[in-house]
């Protein structure tokens, strides 16, 4: 059996979909996971998968491609060969899994299942509701479970990636330290530059040893954050090196965003520094220890802003002392 999973958004929804990928390759002989361009180095990193293959969902995507007819005519044929039994296709709470759904039918699928508020006619095998608001790894899993897939024996649905990672305390020095991720995928989860700062000079006045990550497009932030104080390794590592810099501390402090998901994969605690735009519930880390602090309640709360639509991004106005005293707590009170 042969089952493909669909999850073709950010790296850390991909991540998200873990536990969901593993119980689904538990009962099929090879999983194909479809991702976007933008969560591929997360599905590359999953337990689980065989085959990864990419495309850009115009109807997912933040910054969508134009709809083609050569487009979705390549898509169909690269699914068809592949000649899948099944397919899952994961989405969050506001897509809709049903445009996938069709192309899959087209590519001659023969068994589809999805969370789908949306009445699909005859696209879905399986249109599976979720009641609540539970974490989103959960929510995924729970469409595995439906469509009869379980975890195997022994597995407690914890985010988890694929070993060995890559081996860095040539960059970082001895595990120990404490990671601040300063930046996120959109303008509203990320604290402005000066408060990310600030938040690594008290963690080091408070006699952590700190390093600032970040990706390459992220180094003028990340040089600021880090200043004089702090490891700034910016734009240096690839997926995989950053998940083994974060496997290496004792503590992550990092917004809603792929890294957060990745800390947890790695089962390093996370301080999250959440801005509201979504629930918390349902994206928080997961499967870690965690504080999230943030003001939950703020006038940006479940808006799903890009852009921080309150004027000086108070929610995430957070206190340094406040992070401080959550590294401490979750690392206990080691030093």
């Amino acid at each position: 059996m042969r089952t493909l999973v669909a999850r073709l958004d950010n790296v850390g929804d991909v991540l998200l979909a873990g536990p969901c990928v593993r119980a689904v390759a538990a009962g099929s002989d090879e999983v194909v996971l479809l991702a976007g361009p933008r969560g591929r180095a997360g599905a590359e990193l999953l337990p689980g998968v065989a085959e990864v293959i990419e495309w850009c969902a115009p109807w997912i995507d933040p910054e969508p491609p134009e709809l083609t007819q050569e487009s979705i005519e390549a898509l169909t044929k690269q699914l068809r060969d592949l000649r899948l039994d099944a397919a899952l296709v994961l989405t969050s709470f506001h897509q809709s899994p049903l445009p996938l759904a069709l192309v899959l039918r087209m590519a001659g699928v023969p068994w589809i299942g999805a969370i789908s508020e949306d009445y699909p006619g005859s696209l879905l095998d399986l249109r599976h509701r979720v009641e609540g608001d539970p974490p989103e790894a959960e929510r995924a899993l729970s469409l595995a479970t439906a469509a009869g897939f379980t975890l195997p024996e022994g597995d407690d649905g914890r985010l988890a990636l694929r070993g060995p990672l890559p081996e860095t305390t040539g960059l970082t020095g001895e595990p120990g330290y404490v990671v601040v991720h300063p930046a996120a995928s959109v303008p509203a989860r990320q604290p402005t530059a000066e408060r990310s700062r600030a938040i690594v000079r008290a963690l080091a006045e408070a006699g952590h040893r700190v390093i600032v990550t970040g990706a390459p497009g992220e180094r003028r932030l990340t040089a600021e954050v880090a200043g004089e104080v702090a490891l700034d390794l910016g734009g240096v590592t690839g997926l995989p090196e950053l998940a083994a810099v974060l496997a290496g501390a004792r503590v992550v402090v990092a917004p809603n965003t792929g890294p957060a998901h990745l800390a947890a994969a790695v089962g390093t605690p996370v301080v999250s520094l959440f801005a509201p735009v979504v629930p918390s519930a349902r994206w928080a880390p997961y499967g870690v220890p965690a504080v999230v602090l943030g003001d939950q309640d703020a006038p940006c709360r479940n808006t799903r802003a890009r852009q921080c639509p309150v004027e000086g991004h108070p929610c995430l106005a957070i206190d340094p002392a406040d992070v401080v005293r959550s590294v401490h707590e979750l690392s206990g009170g080691v030093l």
